[in-house]
């Protein structure tokens, strides 16, 4: 069974160095990081929700993004994780039987957000998530995501402490990572990554420190986010731009056709 064998190597992934996510929203973007090296592939929530036509932000009905997934695993070798925002429901019951249903398809990892809700509301949802998994047999990786910094939920001087105080909830709850979007300063990552035993994930950022410096300070995963989807939207608008202007094609790097087709073909 495909969880049954992705699912002990995803773990072992955030054992050593710095496990670099770049983050797909559809089959096709996540077929094209996979040939290109990636050990293992993680979906941006933003891209697949743009990708549906929906807005991000627990927009997204949850069975198109079990069907994205799904497209998504038929075309992987490698272990998918899957960003669930806040899974989509408030109640922990319906959230872990999502979960449930990605694990039943393949799905090995996931990102569960705690937003602007308040903490007991994520740790109930991963002691849901945890129960179910046990009694059905299956394994996933439950990275617990918490917005202190990308919102602002605390002053700048306080919010190590509140990120290392819900780590340790959502690590009682029974999750296996620890997901920091939006922190940025070396000394602050140090000071996580040394207060919890979770792995540790930050978020790409131009202020981020390098990557042989993130992996000196403890950080286990960095991830991409919407960048590669934000990238894609500027250069598609700038094509097709050009091209409803004046009918030509803009000068720029194009993948071959072939190459592309190739990407597809039987494995």
């Amino acid at each position: 069974m495909r969880n049954a064998e992705h699912a002990p190597l995803f773990r072992h992934l955030h054992t050593q160095g710095v496990l670099r996510i770049a983050n797909a929203w559809d089959a096709g973007s996540a077929r094209l990081i996979e040939s290109l090296g990636a050990p293992a592939i993680a979906t941006t929530s933003a891209g697949m929700a743009w990708s549906c036509g929906y807005a991000d932000g627990d927009q997204l009905p949850f069975d198109h993004l079990l069907a994205q997934a799904g497209e998504i695993v038929r075309v992987l070798r490698v272990p998918l994780s899957v960003d669930v925002e806040g899974g989509y429901s408030d109640d922990p019951r319906v959230v872990a039987e999502h979960v449930l249903r990605l694990a039943a398809i393949g799905v090995v990892g996931i990102n569960l957000e705690d937003g602007a809700g308040a903490p007991e509301v994520l740790g109930a949802k991963i002691e849901a998530i945890r129960h179910a998994l046990a009694a059905h047999g299956l394994d996933i990786y439950v990275n617990a995501r918490t917005d202190v910094y990308l919102r602002g939920l605390a002053p700048p001087e306080q919010r190590v402490e509140m990120v290392l105080a819900r780590a340790a909830r959502y690590r009682e709850a029974g999750a296996d990572g620890l997901f920091v979007p939006g922190v940025t300063e070396a000394a602050q990552i140090g000071a996580i990554a040394s207060g919890t035993p979770l792995p540790l994930n930050v978020m790409l950022r131009p202020a981020l420190p390098a990557l042989d410096a993130l992996e000196a300070l403890g950080v286990r995963r960095l991830s991409a986010g919407a960048d590669l989807p934000e990238a894609v939207f500027a250069y598609v608008g700038e094509l097709a731009r050009g091209f409803l202007h004046d009918g030509r094609a803009v000068a720029g790097a194009r993948m071959d056709y072939g190459a592309i087709n190739a990407l597809f073909g039987e494995r």
